[in-house]
């Protein structure tokens, strides 16, 4: 199954973005979120964006952003994805896609069965839905905690009307579980791939991208 596709978000060096494509990602994340210690600025997102190898898909991950915030980011950096990462509404989605122009992909937060109704709904407008780990309550970040949520939610529906991705809590221990459970064709990881908070690790990177890829 080779062509399960990796995405590894919080690139914050070039060295991070040569490693995790030397690894195999698909895709790399850009954090523009100030709250997270993976966040970058817009000039060193525009750094690493430029750096990047051919063909490495770069996604922006911003939280509730205005559209002041999404000009001034993709007027510097070059990204071939938004991820909205918030609480955006399917008409903002619709907005940012027709703005700016670019693939927009929406997260959706998953702690129980109800959880995947908005799935169906945003699936009319993204290109792309992540499903992710809810944030626990009062937690700092909407995602990026490291936490897995119970994979047998998805066992019954894997398939949706565009690509989706999984993502919360994979490291290269549980992703090859993570698949086989999920049915995913893609997988986001952050936090499984670091040797120190917001610290990429380049074995890890390829751990992960080998195991996600040998299910």
């Amino acid at each position: 199954m080779a062509d399960i596709r990796a995405k590894i978000c919080g690139m914050k060096t070039p060295e991070d973005i040569d490693a995790a494509a030397a690894a195999g990602a698909a895709y790399v994340g850009l954090n523009f979120f100030p709250k997270s210690a993976r966040s970058v600025t817009i000039a060193q997102a525009a750094m690493l964006a430029a750096g990047a190898p051919v063909g490495l898909a770069k996604v922006g991950l911003v939280v509730n952003p205005t559209d002041a915030e999404l000009d001034a980011i993709t007027g510097s950096v070059p990204l071939d994805m938004i991820q909205l990462h918030g609480q955006e509404s399917i008409e903002r989605v619709a907005e940012v896609k027709a703005r700016y122009g670019l693939p927009v992909m929406k997260v959706i937060g998953v702690a129980e069965a109800g959880d995947l109704a908005p799935i169906d709904l945003y699936s009319q407008v993204a290109d792309q839905i992540m499903i992710d780990a809810k944030a626990p309550k009062g937690a700092d970040l909407p995602g990026g905690n490291g936490v897995p949520f119970d994979w047998q939610l998805l066992a019954a529906k894997k398939y949706w009307q565009v690509p989706w991705m999984l993502a919360g809590g994979l490291t290269a221990e549980n992703v090859a579980e993570a698949i086989r459970k999920t049915g995913a064709r893609q997988v986001d990881v952050a936090s499984g791939v670091e040797r120190a908070p917001a610290v990429k690790d380049a074995d890890l990177m390829r751990a992960f991208v080998a195991a996600a890829q040998g299910v």
